[in-house]
């Protein structure tokens, strides 16, 4: 195995030219006094299973907006803006909900009332369905309002190798991002109630249900509190080649778990439960920072699309929403993003083992929950190593990255993104998860569904005042229609029963043959 198989200098004009990236963001839909929205998804933002850029994700009340794949940082946060203002301008002919700029929840009800997205009668809006319902069997519903956003980047020419070598890097490394852009150091205790939690009231906190926090933190989302599985812990998956990794997914796919097995496929109504009781019901439940990803066809599994055609872009999992952006994710952060992916890509990557993947989650809990803390050690190669200046090594690293991009672009955007990234590091208290303390304390009591409905109607405001051209919200109501439409046509040409189906959907030929070199991790 290749411990490098890019470098610097291979990264060509045209190269870089061809890099694209684009986002998958989540936000909840809230009441302006801070609580979950109870309303179905609203008419005007068209079919959750079809609409190309807006849909759901866990819950019913759980918006994810999707981009297209773009050449320049410039064209994706311009999308993605265009259709935070569709999603703004139909919540506020609705009614008064606000997206939810924050990844850690607003005020919840009780868990069993958090309402999961629904799809419609079709076999696969059904099953998208049994799937959620799946989730909150498995984990709970509140873990899954945690929102976020998953930065989706490839470049031309490279191999499976190359990817994997890039995620190898990218999962050492991923605890600077944490530390450089977490923004969820505290919660509504409604979050964790009738849970061990750890946390520590916010001192002065006024909000009724409370606000809990770790002094420390970056980002909650990360941590034990996040998204975290006992069973998916068992796990060690190997990032050493597509056919390790292939491998690992497969038995998770296909091995029944005893825990799941006792809720069973259905309940003794007859009311599915989830769609399996193997260790993953389907590849999108296993949980990670960063996943290798391509374009499936229609009723396609991803492990098959991966098996068959190799890896078309990677998919980046561990960013939180900016609660201080109004549409989450700032141009700075996004280029910082590239300069990060590259500088993974051009570094060497030795293979990873068991041993260096538990103490990577270790690492990754410690930032999550400590990360700001004066003096704190990260493991590396069995060694501590004072997690600022392994951070100050790495910035220093991508120097050279950020420069090469700058020439190609003709900008000094990657080189003043670095450079924002070092004034952080040198001064915590300018870190995103420093900041929401500090208003959450000076502004809200130190409430956290204070400070963040606040901001949730200031970025409200913000959107609709901004230029709405009339071909704009045209073509954002004719697409909501072509997609209520598309699901009629899916419904329409349904034939099979939903048991056949599932059946079907989850046989283990679906998920592609194994490659050479297929062995996980022992």
């Amino acid at each position: 195995m290749s411990l490098q198989t890019t470098t610097l200098g291979e990264l060509t004009r045209e190269r870089l030219a061809g890099m694209r990236r684009g986002v998958e963001k989540e936000s909840l839909r809230a009441r302006p006094d801070g609580a979950l929205a109870m309303s179905p998804h609203p008419a005007a933002l068209g079919s959750a299973l079809t609409h190309p850029q807006v849909t759901t994700d866990f819950s019913e009340s759980q918006l994810e907006l999707v981009t297209g794949a773009h050449a320049d940082v410039a064209g994706c946060l311009d999308e993605l803006g265009r259709i935070h203002q569709g999603v703004v301008h139909a919540l506020h002919a609705a009614g008064d909900e606000r997206m939810w700029p924050s990844s850690m929840p607003c005020r919840l009800p009780p868990d069993a009332e958090i309402p999961i997205g629904r799809y419609g009668p079709s076999n696969v809006g059904q099953a998208k369905s049994v799937y959620r319902v799946g989730l909150g069997h498995r984990y709970g519903r509140r873990m899954q309002t945690i929102s976020g956003i998953h930065y989706n980047w490839s470049l031309p020419g490279l191999t499976n190798d190359d990817y994997f070598a890039l995620i190898r890097n990218f999962r050492r490394q991923s605890f600077l991002l944490l530390l450089l852009f977490g923004a969820s150091p505290a919660v509504c205790s409604s979050f964790v109630q009738g849970l061990p939690h750890g946390l520590q009231p916010l001192d002065g906190a006024g909000d009724a249900c409370g606000s809990l926090h770790l002094p420390w933190a970056t980002s909650l989302r990360m941590g034990r509190l996040g998204y975290q599985s006992d069973a998916q812990a068992s796990l060690a998956v190997s990032y050493n080649s597509l056919a390790g990794y292939g491998a690992s997914l497969h038995d998770a796919l296909t091995r029944s778990y005893p825990a799941y097995e006792a809720i069973g496929v259905r309940g003794p109504d007859g009311a599915y439960r989830q769609l399996a009781t193997s260790l993953l019901q389907i590849e999108n439940e296993f949980y990670g920072t960063i996943r290798p990803k391509r374009v499936i066809f229609p009723g396609e599994r991803p492990l098959h699309a991966l098996r068959e055609r190799g890896v078309e872009y990677v998919e980046v999992r561990c960013m939180d929403l900016d609660p201080f952006e109004p549409i989450g994710l700032g141009a700075p952060t996004a280029h910082f993003l590239d300069v990060f992916m590259l500088h993974c890509l051009t570094t060497p990557s030795p293979p990873d083992s068991p041993a260096e993947i538990a103490a990577l989650g270790r690492n990754q809990h410690l930032t999550a929950a400590r990360g700001r803390e004066p003096g704190l050690a990260l493991e590396r190669d069995g060694r501590p190593v004072p997690l600022f200046d392994w951070a100050a090594e790495i910035l220093a690293a991508c120097a050279p990255i950020a420069a090469r991009l700058d020439e190609v672009g003709g900008t000094a955007a990657h080189a003043d993104a670095l450079a924002l990234a070092r004034r952080r590091l040198a001064q915590p208290e300018e870190l995103p998860s420093a900041r929401v303390l500090a208003a959450m304390r000076q502004a809200h009591g130190g409430s956290h569904v204070g400070f963040v409905a606040a901001r949730a109607d200031a970025i409200h405001r913000e959107l609709l005042a901004r230029p709405w051209p009339a071909a704009e919200a045209a073509a954002f109501a004719a697409a909501a229609e072509a997609s209520v439409a598309e699901q009629a046509r899916i419904e329409a040409m349904d034939s099979l029963p939903f048991e056949i189906y599932r059946r079907e959907y989850l046989s283990p030929r679906r998920l592609g043959a194994r490659l050479a070199d297929a062995t996980p991790h022992a």
